[in-house]
């Protein structure tokens, strides 16, 4: 062993002063060279003895001096660790938060009655399974809540993250939390710009640290624009929950189809049409596809789209067929750039006319996005 476990002076102080103090320096001590790797095997005995008396130790204060020093110990025998765990707060907060000696199933039994202080530390452990955030976030602790999800090492599933903002959704501070993430499922993202965009225009009259053009960009910033952005940074079974989500929501609306298509998000259009006609995706793909432009007309009408959009649409997928990346750094945006440019020389000239919010929103957008790359000489 390469420090002893008990002096002399140890075990004289705990025959003739046994206190509360002894007892907590001397767990202390043997925990934190508690290592059964470097120990004899009587050695590691001892040790896990006097664990085992501490642990049902009379005085808080030496429970808590055995868990602060054991809370990180990859070797703590499980047993001690569950007790320490099912301590009041003072004791079993660090073992909650800490220790991976714990099993998921350990911790999901503890969850079923813990109190919101064990339930917090739980959340702000450094990994968090699926499994325990459903039991956290199933609790309906506010607190727990807030701290799981503001745990960038916490795996949460898309259904607990809609429960969470069934439950909490109006909640400033779990607002907050969900926002910071450092990513969210499409389907969550879109329902928080939902939940949080009358709440961020109530709050810009105080925010007097924002810019002028800022504040006017946040209070006309439609749940539309948002959503566009998040489809195109999304794999392609994201924007069908996406879609079937905004569909449901009663949201998935022809501007919101139009934008989509202009700014070259081709697919976030064919799940929109195939959504709203009812066919397979791979349908409604050869359909909007067809070079004749009849497979697009017929399933324009049976999307039961407004009319004076199709010249729009019909110019934005014709654009689309015949533009390319560049394949330079933001070719993304200057992909949609040219898009968006192209669709704006052929507006009134083919018929194609828009609303005046949809023309506004492309042309910021346009402004927005980088030109195309002069080639050096």
């Amino acid at each position: 062993m390469s420090a002893p476990m008990l002096t002399e002076q140890d075990v004289e102080r705990l025959l003739t002063d046994p206190s509360a103090n002894n007892r907590a320096e001397t767990v202390a001590k043997v925990a934190q060279i508690y290592d059964p790797e470097k120990l004899t095997d009587a050695e590691r005995k001892m040790a896990e003895e006097i664990f085992h008396v501490m642990v049902q130790d009379a005085e808080v204060r030496v429970r808590q001096a055995l868990a602060v020093n054991v809370k990180e110990n990859p070797f703590l025998p499980q047993d001690v660790a569950l007790a320490l765990a099912r301590d009041v707060d003072d004791v079993s907060l660090p073992i909650l938060e800490f220790s991976k000696v714990l099993s998921d199933a350990d911790l999901v039994e503890i969850i079923r009655e813990a109190d919101t202080a064990k339930l917090t530390a739980i959340a702000g452990r450094e990994s968090v399974s699926e499994q325990l955030s459903d039991a956290l976030v199933g609790t309906g602790n506010e607190e727990a809540v807030g701290r799981l999800v503001a745990n960038d090492g916490a795996d949460i599933s898309e259904k607990s993250f809609q429960k969470v903002i069934d439950d909490f959704g109006d909640k400033e501070s779990i607002q907050n939390s969900l926002v910071g993430r450092k990513q969210l499922p499409v389907t969550i993202a879109e329902r928080l710009v939902t939940v949080v965009s009358e709440s961020l225009r109530d709050q810009l009259v105080t925010r007097h640290e924002l810019s002028p053009d800022l504040a006017a960009d946040l209070l006309m910033q439609s749940r539309e624009r948002a959503t566009i952005g998040l489809s195109k940074e999304s794999d392609e079974g994201s924007v069908e929950r996406l879609v079937e989500q905004l569909h449901e929501h009663g949201r998935l609306t022809p501007s919101i189809i139009l934008r989509s298509v202009c700014m070259g998000d081709m697919s976030f259009f064919e799940y929109s049409m195939a959504k709203l006609v009812g066919i397979p995706i791979t349908n409604a793909r050869t359909l909007i596809h067809d070079s004749g432009h009849l497979g697009l007309s017929r399933l324009f009408k049976e999307a039961k789209l407004p009319e004076h959009l199709f010249p729009a649409i019909r110019a934005a997928i014709d654009v689309e067929r015949e533009t390319d990346y560049d394949g330079g750094e933001n070719d993304r945006e200057r992909y949609t750039r040219r898009m968006i440019e192209r669709i704006l020389t052929q507006y009134g000239d083919l018929g194609v006319k828009m609303e005046s919010g949809d023309l506004e929103y492309l042309l910021a957008k346009m402004s927005q996005l980088p030109a195309e790359e002069v080639p050096a000489n």
